[in-house]
């Protein structure tokens, strides 16, 4: 899949295209639907698919301050897309000047002179240009001007997540911070990923038998609720089921909220200064402070066996 930022790295000669628009933030299975008919369309028109984003979020720039918790850094949504067929993705730098295009504007700017889009493939909320102007009924409106065609699909798809409720990514970054990383996972498609990379802490995971990764996170990430979870570390080429703790370590008066790792039944790894990830499966209980170290540690022993539970043969 190629990848550009900006207008300006599209290649000169780029043909016809079928494209897509929008932040696509977890690429959840709504998104996949609409990324999945824009590879479909392109394919039956011989064409090139095309996926367009932004960085920042563009409510960072509408208003500072704002920016929602991310499900999924932008080179994770790059790669995800990649796995979906698409061709290519256009990272647009959202800045104040590009929040002021008219609608008209970008059609020309961006589908029309620099995509040169046969077909532009969105949901029926879609909205963009200046002040969110711009909505599906006017992209359609100068598709014959144009000569591009508007298909339209309904995103609405729902499970158990959220008692029901479609699936969207206000509804994953709500499950997540209420600690439902089960329910987060039903609408991705995927367990919820934290990523980062391994920064010393204060040691105390070691002390107490159970060595873990502390995760410096990207910024924006969308953190689970405190408390302690099975899941995955992808570190060093490997995949290792691991029990992650998310809090702020009352046992020892701590303040600074932690994203750390434990790989089950290894202590053998030096990861500092590495990038990795971490994947989480389920709950297993709310943060806590014990009367003793020692009841901690019994607390810990049993953390893990349930999570070596939850995660074997999967």
């Amino acid at each position: 899949m190629q990848r550009w930022r900006g207008l300006e790295d599209i290649p000169e000669g780029w043909g016809r295209s079928v494209v897509t628009i929008g932040s696509f933030d977890g690429v959840h299975r709504g998104h996949q639907l609409i990324i999945g008919r824009t590879v479909a369309r392109a394919r039956e028109l011989g064409v090139q698919s095309v996926v367009v984003t932004f960085d920042p979020h563009p409510t960072e720039v509408v208003r500072p301050g704002s920016h929602p918790p991310l499900l999924a850094a932008h080179h994770r949504r790059a790669e995800l897309m990649a796995d979906l067929g698409v061709d290519a993705l256009l990272i647009l730098p959202f800045t104040a000047e590009f929040s002021k295009l008219s609608p008209a504007d970008f059609v020309v700017k961006v589908l029309v002179d620099k995509l040169h889009a046969r077909c532009v493939v969105e949901g029926p909320n879609f909205r963009f240009g200046h002040r969110a102007a711009g909505d599906v009924a006017f992209l359609a409106s100068l598709g014959g001007t144009y000569d591009y065609a508007v298909d339209v699909v309904d995103l609405q798809v729902s499970g158990t997540a959220g008692g029901g409720e479609p699936f969207s990514s206000t509804l994953a970054r709500r499950l997540i911070a209420e600690g439902d990383v089960a329910g987060a996972a039903e609408v991705l498609g995927r367990p919820h990923r934290v990523e980062g990379i391994v920064v010393r802490g204060a040691q105390r995971g070691r002390e107490l038998g159970f060595p873990t990764a502390n995760l410096e996170t990207l910024p924006h990430t969308a953190v689970p609720a405190d408390g302690v979870y099975a899941g995955w570390l992808d570190a060093a080429g490997e995949r290792m089921p691991a029990a992650v703790s998310v809090g702020t370590n009352p046992q020892f008066d701590g303040t600074e909220r932690t994203v750390e790792a434990y790989a089950l039944d290894r202590d053998d790894l030096d990861l500092y200064g590495l990038h990795v990830a971490v994947d989480f499966l389920a709950f297993v209980r709310g943060q806590e402070r014990f009367e003793t170290v020692e009841d901690l540690k019994a607390q810990m022993r049993r953390d893990v066996d349930t999570c070596r539970d939850l995660t074997a043969g999967l």
